[in-house]
């Protein structure tokens, strides 16, 4: 496996930060080595929020995403802001009800109802962090399911872990719609 940049972005509170940490922790179970950068804009909630995590099975040297093999956007600005910054023949996951106007390049685009299926297949839009995880995953098979979940029950609230393990389960779902 060469090196795989991917950068998460949304705004602040939609759980992008967390999502890349549970990614790399992830990879880190399937014996790749990881690295997970952030950024928040001005304000935490509400304003820009991105995670970058670059995973390899050889050292990683430089920790930051230049162009991203793969872009998850759950807000127009997101998309608008990193479209441009995906590699030639790349991935970009867009949010239906966030993103409007999908990012045109030479990327596969793959709309999904992530929010929505957090609220009302799940019950609670708070895991949408954790539905996109799934279908992430899916589509570009990053790494093992297995240590996907292990990853998120390592990371979230204790008492949650059935309703994550279901947003996890919903994410694969609606990539396999697409796929």
């Amino acid at each position: 496996m060469a090196r795989i940049d991917i950068r998460l972005s949304g705004s602040g509170g939609q759980g992008m930060i967390t999502s890349g940490a549970i990614l790399g922790i992830a990879a880190v179970y399937d014996g790749k080595n990881a690295v997970q950068t952030k950024s928040y804009g001005p304000e935490a909630r509400g304003g820009a929020a991105r995670a970058e995590v670059v995973i390899s099975e050889e050292e990683i040297n430089y920790v930051k995403v230049i162009d991203a093999d793969i872009l998850v956007a759950l807000t127009q600005e997101a998309a608008d802001k990193f479209s441009s910054a995906v590699k030639e023949g790349g991935i970009v996951i867009i949010d239906e009800l966030m993103v409007k106007n999908p990012p045109e390049g030479n990327f596969k685009v793959y709309t999904l109802p992530i929010i929505k299926t957090a609220a009302e297949k799940v019950g609670k839009s708070l895991v949408a962090n954790i539905v996109t995880l799934g279908a992430l995953n899916e589509i570009s098979n990053i790494v093992s399911f297995e240590s996907l979940e292990k990853a998120v029950l390592s990371k979230v609230p204790k008492g949650t872990e059935e309703l994550n393990k279901k947003a996890l389960a919903a994410g694969r779902e609606i990539a396999k719609a697409v796929l």
